[in-house]
């Protein structure tokens, strides 16, 4: 085969490395380029194929000769080297991308703020378990480009994030889902709340009347963003506090979803496995996806009522002399950790803290007021948490390990408490990510 254009990928991690792969089987010109060290497993399988890559460094003389840059999402545009690749206007794309050129397959996209991971796994879940014939990719499990290259579904479910979304131009979506969007990221959209609801809404570019957009219509800033954008497909609204036509809404605890021209199914949300009004949400927006799709009402009703949700999220630890232990590290921002509350009905010892993105934790007051009796601090930096709640807790004490938190928070809650890690900040002043911190977190409660 004749070699293409030159195609550099910046980041050598599942998107980076599945880029080259795909890349490499239609022929480009591909080098891989990390500024810091590449995992073993991904450079073994680099070194397999014959990619050419480089680590720890941006050979600027090997990257700026790119016909096209693929960016892993996690780079932020202010790094030098992207500031000298647009400087020589060379086009930038994500993974999704360039996968979306040569992908067949027809495509549920999930994105939100909150949620979307669960979203995302609840929908393939139901796909898979009605016999469809379906990948998982995105921001969660393998590499979409790797799959299309190297697999052969007919349905993908992507959970795609804001920084995704950016470098995605021509890529559609046949099903778009846009769950909510509350304050996020601000630092990547220069601390404009419109250019990250902008970004959420590139979910919906190139739909044609044929597609179909799934939205909260009770999330104010996704109905205050519809008339600024251009909605070709079919709309999908779900609701838990307003009648809805055409998508699923919430009376006396049961949900009902009644799209056009598809039988109508209800459910109470007894019968749903994730709790929570987030999680009604949630499981509206994939149950609207199912139906869009024709699945089988029992299929569907069945898979909402038996799904296991991903670790880190909401996830059940242990019972320990009848304290309740819930690991919800992956909610790095106030409003997961709003969410997380909301869902909780006992006594709550609260453990929270770690990196701080500028949070405003007013949003968290009156379910703190209502349902935590005392706070366990789990960061290098606390006082952001005392100032805000000092007259709404009486006991909030500082800790610098996950062992040291669990342990106290043991001591504070009482029999029939649940100790909740959500921690509303990022990990990384004493952990390597939130899974890590997650992980000790379990570790820790065991060895109770």
């Amino acid at each position: 085969m004749e070699k293409k254009a030159r195609i550099v990928i910046l980041g050598s991690g599942e998107s980076g490395v599945g880029a080259a792969i795909l890349a490499q089987k239609n022929g480009f010109d591909v080098f891989v380029s990390d500024f810091g060290a590449i995992a073993d497993k991904y450079k073994e399988e680099l070194e397999e194929k014959g990619i050419a890559f480089e680590e720890n460094k941006h050979t600027e003389e090997l990257i700026l000769n790119a016909g096209e840059i693929i960016k892993s999402p996690g780079i932020p545009d202010k790094a030098p080297i992207i500031k000298k690749i647009k400087e020589k206007q060379i086009p930038i794309l994500s993974e999704i991308e360039f996968a979306g050129r040569y992908n067949k397959a027809k495509t549920i996209c999930i994105t939100g703020s909150n949620g979307k991971t669960t979203t995302t796994l609840l929908t393939y879940h139901i796909l898979k378990k009605a016999g469809l014939n379906v990948g998982l990719a995105g921001n969660i499990g393998y590499s979409f480009a790797k799959q299309v290259a190297e697999e052969n579904f007919d349905y993908y479910v992507l959970e795609l994030s804001s920084f995704m979304l950016d470098n995605m131009y021509d890529f559609k979506a046949d099903i778009a889902v846009l769950l909510n969007i509350t304050p996020d990221h601000l630092d990547r959209y220069n601390y404009e709340m419109k250019n990250y609801v902008d970004s959420k809404f590139r979910i919906i570019q190139n739909q044609t009347s044929q597609d179909h957009f799934i939205y909260c219509a009770d999330d104010p800033e996704t109905i205050a963003a519809l008339d600024r954008h251009q909605i070709n497909a079919e709309r999908h609204p779900f609701s838990i506090t307003n009648k809805v036509e055409n998508g699923a809404f919430l009376e006396n605890d049961t949900i009902y979803f009644n799209l056009n021209n598809t039988e109508p199914l209800t459910m109470t949300i007894q019968e749903l496995a994730l709790q929570g009004s987030h999680n009604v949400y949630n499981s509206m927006a994939s149950g609207i996806s199912a139906k869009i799709l024709e699945l089988r009402n029992e299929t569907v009703r069945e898979s909402m009522g038996d799904f296991k949700n991903v670790a880190h999220r909401l996830e059940f630890v242990a019972k320990i002399s009848g304290i309740t232990f819930i690991n919800d590290s992956k909610a790095t921002n106030v409003n997961s950790t709003w969410y997380a509350l909301e869902s909780m009905s006992s006594d709550v010892v609260l453990i929270l803290g770690g990196v701080d993105k500028g949070n405003d934790y007013s949003m968290l007051r009156n379910l703190v007021k209502e349902k935590v009796s005392s706070i366990v601090c789990l960061g290098l930096d606390n006082k952001a948490i005392h100032d805000a709640f000092e007259d709404d807790v009486e006991i909030i004490v500082n800790t610098k390990s996950a062992a040291e938190a669990v342990e106290v928070a043991y001591h504070l809650a009482k029999k029939g408490s649940t100790v909740l890690l959500s921690p509303a900040c990022a990990s990384f002043d004493l952990f390597k990510n939130y899974e890590d911190r997650g992980d000790q977190f379990k570790a820790a409660v065991r060895e109770l």
